[in-house]
């Protein structure tokens, strides 16, 4: 089975508003910067993963992951999530994916192990694997086996958008309830949960 990650990526410099309070603009920057290279570090760590395909709009997004051995697309017209998604996914279809795992690019807890997890429970086709986020309300992992099993509905309520959308397609829906994918950097919280951006080596 050939399984592709499937990345999407804000503007780097644009990313993570709800942390302007906390952070200068250059430290968003930075961090994200630094939460795309940790999430592609992890990716290219799976082997069961053949390709990782970022989405973006941000020249600077693209070219790191292509500096990093992934493939990307870049995304125009206005912002739209689900259907940058939906096209990366259509691409990787194309390119003989089976299955797709999509990631976001800021959970800084992730190490292989936890993607792993994520596939290994998804092996039996169809299948939808599911990692909320730590409130229980956004899809912070959602594995699709086979790819485009179902339409994707990130934004507010995903996790259950999704689950309900798994069992509407007739497939095996795995919850993995997991720390480290569960804590995405979103809100201040989430940041001071973490321990501040010196935890990742960031001023």
């Amino acid at each position: 089975m050939t399984i592709w990650a499937i990345v999407p990526v804000k503007p780097l410099r644009r990313g993570k508003s709800r942390l302007a309070g906390m952070l200068t603009e250059d430290q968003r920057a930075r961090l994200n910067r630094y939460l795309l290279q940790h999430t592609l570090d992890t990716l290219n760590e799976v082997p069961e993963i053949e390709h990782t395909l970022v989405v973006s709009r941000d020249p600077a997004a693209l070219a790191l992951t292509r500096e990093m051995g992934g493939r990307t697309v870049l995304e125009d017209g206005a912002p739209q999530f689900n259907t940058a998604i939906q096209r990366a996914t259509v691409v990787a279809r194309a390119h003989g994916a089976h299955a797709v795992l999509i990631l976001p690019a800021d959970l800084p807890l992730i190490d292989p192990p936890d993607i792993r997890a994520l596939l290994e429970r998804g092996q039996n086709p169809p299948a939808v694997v599911i990692a909320p986020d730590r409130r229980q309300d956004g899809t912070n992992g959602l594995f699709v086996n086979p790819a485009g099993l179902i339409e994707y509905g990130y934004g507010p309520g995903s996790f259950q958008r999704h689950s309900e959308r798994a069992r509407q397609a007739g497939a095996r829906l795995e919850v993995i309830e997991n720390p480290a994918l569960g804590l995405d950097l979103d809100l201040p919280e989430d940041l001071e949960a973490l321990g501040g951006l010196e935890m990742l080596g960031i001023s």
